[in-house]
C-alpha cells in the first residue's frame, strides 16, 4: 500500500509543505547545474586536446606504421672478470719462490716434479716428446712474461698438448749479463701444477736460452 503523504490540517501545514517542495526542487535543480558544468568541463578539455595535436588516425596494423622498439642493450663486458683471472694469473707465480732444492743439479740444469723418474728427464732430453708449441719470451718485461707464460701454459694444458719450448733469452743483453728471465722462468714454470718436468734445450734448438716443458697429460 503507497504511504500517505503528510497531512495538511492548518494554513502552516501548508506552507511547510510548499518549503519543503521548493528546497527539493532547488536541490535538484543544483545537482542539475552541477552535472551539466562537469559534462561542459570535460568537452572543452577533449577540445582543448583536439586543437593541441590536431587532426588523428589510428595506426593500421602493418611495418609501416609499426613504433620501433629500443634494441636491446649489448650484454656487458665482463671487465672484472678479466681483470679477476690476470689478478690469480699474477699471483700464480711469484718472484720470490726459491726453486734450488727442486732443481736437479746435473751439466744443464733440470726439474723433475716428486713422483716423476729421471727416465722421463732424461727422454725429454732426448726429444721422445714431440715439441707441439713455444713462445718466445726473450725481449719481455718481467710482468710481460710471468703473464704470457702463465696463460700459454694453461691454453696448451687446457686443448691437451704434452711438450712445449719456452724461449727466454741466455740473458746476454741484461744488466751485468746475468740471465734473469732464464732463473724467472724456472721458478714460474715450477709453480704451474700443470708442469711435469723440464730441461734445457738441446744447442740446436736454444741451448742455455730455452728450456723443454712437459705436461701432465689429460689435464683438459
Amino acid at each position: 500500500m503507497a504511504s500517505k503523504g503528510p497531512t495538511i490540517k492548518t494554513l502552516a501545514d501548508l506552507k511547510g509543505v510548499a518549503r519543503q517542495l521548493a528546497e527539493q526542487r532547488e536541490k535538484a535543480a543544483a545537482e542539475a547545474a552541477a552535472r551539466a558544468a562537469a559534462q561542459k568541463k570535460r568537452h572543452a578539455e577533449q577540445n582543448l586536446f583536439a586543437r593541441a595535436v590536431g587532426a588523428t588516425r589510428p595506426l593500421r596494423g602493418d611495418q609501416k606504421h609499426a613504433v620501433p622498439l629500443t634494441p636491446e642493450p649489448p650484454a656487458p663486458i665482463p671487465m672484472q672478470h678479466q681483470l679477476d683471472e690476470q689478478r690469480v694469473l699474477r699471483e700464480a707465480m711469484s718472484d720470490e719462490f726459491d726453486v734450488t732444492t727442486l732443481l736437479d743439479a746435473d751439466d744443464a740444469m733440470s726439474f723433475r716434479r716428486p713422483g716423476i723418474g729421471t727416465d722421463v728427464t732424461r727422454k725429454l732430453r732426448a726429444g721422445e716428446w714431440s715439441l707441439q708449441r713455444e713462445i718466445d719470451l726473450h725481449g719481455m718485461r718481467s710482468d710481460e712474461a710471468r703473464e704470457a707464460l702463465s696463460q700459454f701454459i694453461r691454453n696448451a694444458s687446457k686443448q691437451g698438448v704434452r711438450c712445449v719450448r719456452v724461449v727466454h733469452g741466455k740473458g746476454l743483453g741484461s744488466p751485468g749479463r746475468q740471465p734473469v728471465l732464464k732463473v724467472k722462468t724456472q721458478r714460474w714454470l715450477i709453480q704451474k701444477s700443470e708442469v711435469l718436468a723440464f730441461v734445457q734445450a738441446k744447442p740446436a734448438e736454444g741451448g742455455a736460452g730455452a728450456l723443454l716443458v712437459l705436461l701432465a697429460p689429460g689435464a683438459r
